[in-house]
């Protein structure tokens, strides 16, 4: 008998010495198969991995196992990033289905910027991410809208303290197909990749020149 594969790791965390930290924290695939034979047909499609009909005990179990860990590198290494420069900008990176009914009427932006409503970073770095994207008229956007920002924005994001961080929850709609297996569609990703790096960019700037 075969010995079971290896469980992929938890997160990969690439260390870098600019003050930019890109977190995103539901783009796991992996279902443990412990957890797999617990689930529905639907959930194990995968269309969303924030899984709401565990009780308590699981819900303990796997915040254990996968959310703390995760939590704990991310300020461990929002404090080494700190410690080298006197600003550091947190990017909290989401996609989201671009119709929700059972929260949302109709279709999102393409783009949702959130930043807790001005509380998780100065208005600097909100003008600075969004020059880019007010320059231009192919992807709809707003900020601070529906999404204003989520737990990993809210907890992490002290503009008193050095640490500014915004949300970006995109739209899949426009780089992905939105049902599965839900394909990558290169032909959108492709036009869409230079808006994020711009944004990207001018975040990073930003962060440099407020040091």
């Amino acid at each position: 008998m075969n010995p079971p594969a290896p469980e992929p790791p938890l997160f990969r965390l690439a260390r870098g010495s600019a003050p930019l930290l890109v977190s995103m924290p539901h783009v796991g695939t992996f279902v443990p198969p412990e957890l797999a034979q617990r689930m529905t047909p639907e959930a194990l499609a995968l269309a969303d991995t924030d899984w709401h009909l565990p009780d308590a005990a699981e819900l303990a179990q796997r915040r254990e196992r996968f959310w703390n860990p995760y939590h704990r590198a991310l300020a461990e290494e929002l404090a080494r990033l700190r410690a080298l420069h006197p600003c550091v900008v947190l990017w909290d990176a989401h996609s989201i289905a671009s119709r929700v009914p059972r929260f949302f009427k109709g279709r999102l932006p393409d783009l949702n910027f959130g930043s807790a409503a001005g509380r998780s970073c100065t208005p600097g770095l909100d003008d600075a991410v969004l020059a880019p994207v007010s320059a231009q008229q192919q992807y709809s956007w707003v900020l601070n809208g529906r999404f204003t920002g989520g737990y990993i924005t809210r907890r992490y994001g002290d503009p008193a303290s050095g640490v500014h961080a915004i949300q970006l929850e995109m739209s899949q709609l426009v780089y992905m197909e939105e049902a599965a297996p839900f394909a990558l569609r290169e032909d959108l990703a492709r036009s869409l990749r230079p808006l994020l790096r711009a944004c990207l960019r001018a975040a990073l700037d930003w962060a440099r020149g407020a040091d």
